[in-house]
């Protein structure tokens, strides 16, 4: 077994170190993750500049290569040119807060994972439901335990791609395991106006909004159940239900 692991916290997050220590013993394991906190990026790739890597220094990041970019990059800069093999399985977290309904489209925790199903490996996205890292050792016991499930049944007949939010509970490895649906938030906040020292006007990105569609079956529900969501995703946008009508619209019915 080979592994990548990726995050978007940043290589001195306590979650991807956590997430490697659960993942010993599986096999070979590549630790490839952004510089710097690198939240928010999306599926975004440099494209304007080179990009860096270098050898981490330090006890929990022995081994680490970083590279001064976004978490995409760090997966699509490792598949092809620093990885020698291709990875069997691409893990990326344990992000500190969840990654829930619309979350996820602007989440690099998943979207690292994204990056390697775009390259046809499977992969996991891990995170906690709330921010802190509170109970992180049980987090990671349950990601490993959740790799170790998903492991048993074989090598996958096609490359999957699963989002993962684990309670930050004590007993997180044995509570429920639910597969769910993304659900929806509200709108988020509006942006917070500030003036910074020079008297200019600057906006803070205003908060997410409450969840919306937070019933039976989504990954909201499971999550204020204290449960473990995991949620299968898929990469096409393509509105198939509404292909006929925008037909109509344009070719005329």
């Amino acid at each position: 077994m080979h592994i990548l692991i990726a995050n978007d916290d940043g290589y001195l997050a306590p979650g991807i170190a956590a997430l490697v220590k659960a993942c010993q013993g599986l096999g070979r394991i590549d630790v490839i993750a952004p510089e710097q906190n690198a939240s928010g990026t999306s599926n975004a790739l440099t494209l304007t500049r080179p990009l860096s890597v270098f050898e981490a220094r330090g006890e929990h990041v022995q081994g680490f290569r970083v590279v001064n970019g976004t978490p995409s990059d760090c997966v699509h800069v490792a598949l092809t040119g620093l990885l020698e093999r291709r990875p069997d399985l691409v893990l990326c977290g344990i992000n500190n807060g969840a990654n829930m309904g619309d979350d996820t489209l602007y989440s690099g925790t998943v979207a690292a994972a994204m990056e390697g199903f775009l390259f046809g490996i499977p992969a996991i996205a891990f995170s906690q439901t709330r921010h802190g890292w509170a109970e992180l050792d049980a987090a990671a016991a349950t990601a490993r335990s959740i790799i170790d499930q998903v492991l048993a049944q074989g090598p996958p007949d096609k490359p999957f791609l699963l989002n993962v939010n684990i309670p930050n509970l004590a007993d997180a490895a044995t509570r429920p395991r639910r597969v769910t649906r993304l659900g929806r938030r509200h709108s988020s906040a509006p942006v917070i106006r500030q003036q910074s020292p020079r008297g200019d006007t600057i906006y803070w990105i205003g908060p997410a909004g409450d969840a919306r569609e937070a019933g039976e079956g989504t990954d909201f529900h499971a999550a204020a159940l204290g449960e473990v969501s995991i949620t299968p995703l898929q990469v096409d946008l393509t509105d198939h239900a509404d292909r006929p009508a925008w037909e109509a619209r344009f070719h005329g019915a």
